[in-house]
């Protein structure tokens, strides 16, 4: 199948270091029983969701266009996704948390290309096509909860990580990988199916190294980031969401949406409902297990609400020396803004406060850039700010007029000549002494960066800042008002760096499994020819009775071709599965689940049994 490619103006809009994630879909890399795979899950889902879902899912689905027997291209779903203000990139697997909000502010969908393998059919910690496309997509239909994903966004690209954040991140990502690759646990090899191979032992020790690595960072005693925070209630809401009354929920979380277990083991009585709040914030979450407890929220305003109430406790709002503190120990690139207006941007390194814990200086190390109103303030950027940056920051002593607030007759009186020496004291006890090159004001009228030259800055008995490391930029500003993770100006630095330390593995399908493919290939074509042929059918159907006996899709898809007719075809391979659901007691309930979703009455189907 050909499919045009469709263009979408929110990707040409995206930077360079969101665009770097971005992975070719590779729509014939999907095999035929990925196609089965999708099926099942949709035909299931839409059946049953259409009893527990917002009313947003079932009309997003429709609006959506997405097909229940074909996954979709991405370029399909762009096209249909412009059509209510969004667009779609596919990525391979997780990628960072603060890029992940990223895009959601520039209202792009992150879809993990992959799906899901059969033996995972009801849920996988990994993304997947599944996940992103059947979950999230329909229900951004809604334009509340449209715009509280762009929100949501908006506010979780700022929010900081820390270092234990990252090698979690990674942590998962390698051990969803591993529990989604190719090579199936033993509980799935086929009877008779040869000796445990060496690589499988090697895969399986890894996922068991993998889980042990995730359990020890997860009982790891450490306080919560702001971007583990705001996770929890991405978790809690965009994934794993309930909206109504704790008595009569519905879901909308696209964790929940995509999984053919979850969604009918969330409404039961032994997960408890709670109503959501910014408590969901400190409730931790494992992604490699179903949630014993869920959030209801009364409506999708609300969680704007939440949100807000979040965002006011974090470090984008209250800056702050907590709010530095925080960049200092993310040991990420960071911004703080001060109280002109004046954005730096950089690692962070140290800060000295006063007695009333008031940041009274800074400094970077590394590559640093100045901004204002998110653009680079023209000349300097990371070329002339190579080795960090560092300032004072407070009110001068012995003037009541901050440094900001002081026009040209005041900068007159107070010896503030360009081309003069100059020393000062600030009321922390930093002095600066040196020659006044010139300043810079912001749109206020406000100065907001003094230049020097043959500079000393001095605090106690430390030199801050020597003429031997050249000019002297100093800062102007009260206050730091805000501090968040990235750069004010993403232009100003090299941020296309990341290379992910797992990448997903691709199968390498055995001469069984290509067998086994091209029958579902075969399978599919006939349902898609204008009459069935059942003697074709039946030829497949014997080929996977004698070679491929642990399958149990593919006999359903035949017996759903067939089952209208009650021939004695139909029989057999109702008895087939009859007899596989004792077999296979692990996968008797998906069987199930496919018998009813065939179009014949539950009780032709036990008359057959007996």
């Amino acid at each position: 199948m050909e499919y045009k490619i469709e263009t979408n103006e929110l990707l040409d809009r995206l930077p360079p270091h969101l665009k770097q994630y971005i992975k070719p879909q590779n729509y014939e890399q999907y095999t035929p029983i990925n196609q089965a795979v999708w099926r099942y899950v949709m035909r299931k889902n839409v059946d049953y969701l259409t009893k527990v879902a917002h009313e947003s899912y079932v009309e997003g689905l429709k609006k959506t266009g997405i097909s229940i027997d074909e996954i979709p291209s991405m370029y399909g779903m762009n096209r249909i996704l412009k059509e209510i203000g969004w667009a779609a990139v596919a990525v391979d697997g997780f990628i960072p948390p603060n890029a992940f909000m990223e895009f959601q502010a520039y209202k792009v969908l992150v879809i993990a290309s992959d799906i899901r393998q059969l033996e995972n059919i009801e849920y996988t910690p990994a993304p997947d096509i599944i996940h992103e496309g059947a979950g999230h997509a329909p229900i951004i239909a809604s334009p509340d909860y449209a715009e509280y994903l762009r929100r949501f966004g908006e506010i979780g690209a700022k929010a900081i990580s820390s270092a234990h954040d990252i090698d979690m991140y990674e942590a998962v990502r390698e051990l969803s990988i591993l529990k989604e690759s190719p090579v199936p646990p033993p509980s799935h090899l086929p009877k008779g199916g040869g000796a445990i191979t060496d690589s499988q032992k090697k895969h399986w020790q890894k996922i068991e190294a993998a889980e042990a690595r995730v359990e020890v960072l997860q009982n790891k005693k450490v306080k919560p980031s702001e971007i583990s925070l705001i996770r929890n209630l991405h978790w809690w809401t965009v994934e794993y969401g309930l909206v109504g009354t704790v008595e009569n929920p519905k879901i909308y979380g696209a964790g929940l949406l995509s999984s053919i277990g979850e969604s009918v083991w969330c409404m039961q009585d032994e997960v408890k409902k709670i109503p959501y709040s910014i408590d969901a914030a400190y409730q931790d979450f494992d992604i490699t297990k179903p949630q014993p407890q869920l959030y209801v929220t009364p409506d999708f305003a609300y969680l704007q609400e939440v949100l807000e109430e979040f965002a006011n406790t974090m470090a984008v709002r209250k800056g702050g020396w907590r709010g530095l503190k925080k960049l200092i120990k993310s040991k990420q690139l960071g911004t703080i803004e001060i109280s002109t207006g004046l954005q730096i941007s950089g690692h962070f390194s140290r800060m000295i406060k006063n007695e009333d814990n008031e940041v009274v200086y800074f400094e970077t190390e590394g590559e640093t850039a100045l901004s204002y109103r998110e653009k680079e303030v023209i000349g300097h950027g990371i070329s002339r700010h190579t080795n960090g940056f560092r300032s004072p920051l407070g009110k001068l002593k012995g003037i009541n007029l901050a440094i900001e607030n002081m026009g040209p007759r005041d900068l007159q009186a107070y010896n503030f000549y360009d081309g003069k020496p100059i020393e000062f004291e600030f009321e922390s006890g930093i002095t600066v002494k040196g020659l006044n090159v010139t300043g810079m004001r912001n749109l206020r009228g406000e100065l907001m960066l003094i230049q020097f030259t043959d500079c000393t800055v001095t605090y106690k008995d430390e030199v801050l800042f020597s003429p031997d490391m050249g000019d002297f930029d100093m800062a102007v500003g009260k206050e730091i008002v805000s501090a968040f993770a990235g750069a004010a100006d993403y232009n100003s630095f090299n941020l296309v760096t990341h290379t992910a330390k797992s990448e997903t593995i691709r199968p390498q399908l055995s001469e069984r499994e290509k067998e086994l493919n091209s029958l579902y290939k075969e399978v599919r074509g006939i349902r898609n020819a204008e009459e069935i042929d059942s003697t074709k059918l039946q030829q497949v159907f014997k080929v996977l009775e004698d070679f491929h006996t642990t399958d149990w899709l593919l006999p359903l898809e035949i017996y759903e071709l067939v089952a209208a007719n009650n021939s004695d075809f139909s029989k057999e391979v109702l008895n087939y599965l009859l007899n596989l659901k004792i077999e296979r007691p692990k996968v008797a309930h998906l069987i199930e689940g496919g018998l009813e979703l065939i179009d014949i009455k539950s009780v032709k189907i036990k008359a057959v049994a007996e």
